[in-house]
This record gives structure tokens, sequence and C-alpha cells, in this order.
């Protein structure tokens, strides 16, 4: 394979019909893509292969050859379509001599220090985006300062499920899909005295009858 000489990560959307590349920057992870070359023999053997599916017979046979011997070939071909996209592309990324990263041009370089936006961050951006933070953090402790439970009875059971018919339900004290209580209320051996939950038939501490 053709050395990349520049992003690591890169989409090869070639196939036996032509080459086409994606490349991303190793930063922001933006895509260009190169420009679409059409691979003479496989177009060939595309149209041999379609006309021995009409007509059968060798031209059949023709078309799987040339599909064959574009398999064969397609090594250098292949890469030599990706030298001549990475050549066309690569005018687009920057290498920072810093970190040694490529990055887009557009969006991740800084012109004006000559390095990539993560070694050296453009300072107007830099405070937009604390300004931003600043404000999310402040939204939170606002939130965090405020009662939002007021009127909530934390100790109570809560199901967010209804125990007889399995509806979703949003708190209360009756199921709003059936009207079946919510919660179990508790009871009390009549032997021992110990509480038992409803609907229990023996008591787990003494076994008289519920």
């Amino acid at each position: 394979m053709a050395v990349i000489e520049f992003v690591q990560n890169y989409d090869d959307l070639s196939t036996d019909q032509g080459y086409q590349f994606k490349f991303h920057c190793n930063h922001c992870g933006n895509g260009y893509l190169s420009t679409y070359k059409a691979n003479q023999l496989g177009v060939a053997g595309g149209l041999l292969r379609a006309a021995g599916g009409l007509f059968g017979g060798l031209l059949g046979n023709a078309g799987n050859s040339a599909y064959e011997l574009q398999r064969a070939i397609g090594g250098p071909a292949h890469d030599g379509a990706l030298n001549e996209a990475v050549q066309e592309i690569k005018p687009l990324f920057l290498q920072c001599h810093r970190c040694g990263t490529w990055v887009c041009g557009k969006i991740c370089w800084n012109p004006d220090k000559g390095l990539c936006k993560q070694c050296a961050p453009i300072l107007v951006e830099e405070v937009a985006a604390a300004q931003a933070q600043a404000g999310r953090d402040q939204v939170f402790e606002k939130a965090h300062s405020l009662d939002m439970s007021s009127g909530v009875d934390v100790n109570a059971p809560t199901n967010v499920s209804c125990p007889h018919c399995g509806a979703a339900t949003k708190g209360g004290k009756f199921c709003p899909d059936c009207g079946s209580p919510l919660s179990a209320k508790k009871t009390h051996c009549t032997e021992c005295g110990v509480q038992m939950d409803a609907g229990t038939k023996f008591c787990p501490e003494c076994g008289a009858r519920g």
C-alpha cells in the first residue's frame, strides 16, 4: 500500500469501477473527499459482465476474465490512485510542528501562531467558550440552591409501575390505569404483633395464620 503522508484516518471508497478516498482531520474529524478517478479496466470489465448477463456465453466468460485481471493488477493501480488523492487533498491540511498532528487548515489551525489550535488556541474563541461554560455552571449552581422537592414525601413508598397491572405511574396513591392502590399497606400479626406485608398468609415470625 502507498504511504499516507499525512492524516492517519481515511476511508477507502474505491470499487472495481474506480477510486475515491475521504481523508479526515485528526482533530475535528471533518472529511475531505478526493476526486473520483474511474478505473478504465474496471469499467470495461463491468460492461463485459453486463453483456454476459444479457447474452451469456463467451461474453460472460470475457467479463469474468476482465474482472479477475482487474483483481490481479488492482494493487499498483489502487496505490497510484491513493497517491494522487493524497497530493490533491494534502494542501488542505497543515502539520503542527509542536505536536506533529496533521489538521485541517480551515477549522483547526491558528494562522497567527503557526500551530494547531490544540497547541495554540485562538484566545477569542477560548473566551467565548469560557463564558458559555461559566453561564452553564452558574445555572446548575442556582438550580441546586432551589428547593425542587417541596411537597414530596421522600419517606412514602413509591412505585414507578403498578404492582397489579404493570402500567407506568407518575406518583400518587392509586394506579391511573386500573385504580389499584400503588403501595401495599402493612398489617400486624394477631398473635405476636410483628409487622407483615399485606396479603401475607402466615406470620414470618411465629407462623400464625394472617
